[in-house]
């Protein structure tokens, strides 16, 4: 088995199942904090660069089942990344408006600007998931729009924007855990619904939504990030953040070099001016 997060090829058949939920990488939980605060220094300088170069735009796209953390990743990544830079977008029910439009008109609405970061949590997937898994269109509807989605990430990635798809991958009995652990705890008691133990009953329908998600929507590649250890879950999302923009450093590097030399050349030129 590849070492985690798995990568999903485009083309590659994916079967939850075999993608072990509890993985750590080999890591001890103390070393892999330590490195995670390492990397996540390092994710801020990137994202400053980014920022400051206004040349690409940052797209984290987060999915998961019930409490598989997509707020206790969001919350993670928050601790390194500007907030200035930073959007957070989260994908609730459709409001009739939104209805009213194609799937991915809201979508499109809340993507980054050159320059920014946006987080994702829940995505323009939930139209083949949560859609699928409940029949809220008809079958011929929900299947176009694996096509759709392709066209729109690739249209993304051709203006300039670096999209990163995570999906957390939490196992039923964690889930379960974690769920009954909120009944027992005061600051977590409001995040209860009868909804996530329904949902649960579909946990068969929802592997095969994600299952055909992953495989017909890799073009951009998916990570399944092993989600049952929160502490591996945070370093894998913030080393895979890393990874994918340490190429970008030494180009943001240089148009802020050329942007300085011309701000000074300006500089010179106003004190030349004055008396």
């Amino acid at each position: 088995m590849a070492k985690p997060p798995y990568k999903i090829e485009p083309g590659e058949r994916v079967n939850l199942e075999d993608l072990d939920t509890g993985a750590d990488g080999g890591w001890e939980r103390d070393a892999a904090e330590a490195r995670t605060l390492e990397l996540g220094k390092e994710l801020g300088e990137l994202q400053e660069l980014l920022y400051a170069a206004g040349q690409h735009a940052l797209l984290l796209v987060l999915q998961g089942r019930d409490t598989a953390g997509k707020d206790g990743t969001i919350r993670h990544l928050l601790l390194h990344l500007n907030a200035q830079g930073t959007s957070i977008a989260p994908f609730k029910v459709p409001t009739p408006k939104e209805i009213a439009h194609d799937f991915l008109w809201r979508v499109h609405q809340v993507t980054p600007g050159r320059g920014e970061t946006t987080i994702f949590n829940r995505s323009h997937y939930e139209d083949v998931l949560v859609v699928r898994v409940h029949s809220l269109v008809p079958e011929d509807v929900w299947k176009l729009r694996y096509e759709a989605i392709n066209n729109f990430e690739r249209l993304l990635v051709q203006s300039n924007t670096i999209v990163v798809k995570v999906m957390l991958h939490i196992s039923k009995d964690e889930q379960e855990q974690r769920l009954l652990e909120r009944e027992q705890e005061t600051e977590k008691a409001w995040k209860l619904s009868v909804g996530d133990w329904k949902e649960r009953e579909h946990w068969d329908a929802y592997t095969k939504a994600y299952e055909a998600a992953l495989e017909r929507c890799s073009e951009i590649p998916w990570h399944v990030v092993p989600a049952d250890k929160k502490w591996f879950r945070n370093l894998a999302v913030t080393e895979l953040l890393v990874e994918t923009l340490r190429p970008y450093r030494d180009g943001w590097m240089e148009k802020l070099a050329k942007l300085g030399e011309t701000a000074k050349a300006e500089l010179a030129e106003y004190r030349a001016t004055q008396p």
